[in-house]
């Protein structure tokens, strides 16, 4: 890890212990940004990468235990057209999911469905090649829903639960305000908002920055 990522990570870390200025401590949630990505299972994996392999960490996520590899990807959609080096995270999951912007569905031909994580039928196909191999999914590619990962703890403070919709507000020369965000508590979770690219870039995100819940 460079020195520039260190002390950004720093200061997440101390948005989510203190807040910001002005704000009760733990009120301000930090944004994250997920760039196209894919999660795989095990048998997934193998094909595209051979078998028993295992991924190697490139770096570590916001979330615990999660972590982007070095391994990547080619995406191919209905149009033909392809978008190349997309990364594999992990840990392995028990199912295949590829996350994409709007903008990458326009490339790619697909009309991708907003879902949570794991909520995957009725989706759209995707093949994704890899170096040992193809794998052609039915189903699969999804616009991931905007969510915050928060503790019960963070739950409370935020006077949310689980399942919950929210707004958040955005600051700055590009205000706005995001509808239809969901809350997803869990007892190991790091407080966080992630956004696709397409939405960060309507906000102007620049990290480190927070965001709070509209009453």
């Amino acid at each position: 890890m460079d020195e520039v990522e260190r002390l950004a990570r720093e200061v997440v870390r101390r948005l989510r212990d203190e807040g910001p200025a002005g704000e009760p401590p733990g009120r301000g949630i930090p944004v994250t940004v997920s760039a196209r990505h894919v999660h795989t299972s095990r048998s997934v994996l193998d094909a595209l990468f051979g078998e028993v392999f295992e991924l190697k960490k490139l770096r570590d996520l916001g979330q615990p235990g999660e972590f982007a590899s070095e391994q990547t990807v080619t995406l191919v959609g209905r149009s033909m057209r392809s978008i190349e080096g997309v990364r594999v995270l992990g840990p392995v999951r028990g199912y295949t999911q590829v996350e994409l912007s709007r903008t990458d569905a326009f490339r790619l031909g697909l009309d991708l469905p907003t879902r949570r994580s794991g909520d995957l039928a009725g989706s759209e196909p995707i093949t994704i090649v890899g170096p040992a191999g193809t794998v052609v999914l039915r189903e699969g590619a999804i616009r991931a829903t905007r969510h915050i990962h928060m503790t019960e703890r963070d739950a409370e403070v935020q006077r949310v639960k689980d399942g919950d919709l929210v707004r958040v507000r955005f600051a700055g020369p590009r205000a706005l305000v995001l509808e239809n965000v969901l809350i997803r508590v869990d007892r190991n979770a790091a407080l966080e908002l992630h956004l696709d690219t397409d939405d960060a870039n309507a906000a102007e995100v620049r990290a480190p920055m927070t965001v709070e819940i509209l009453r």
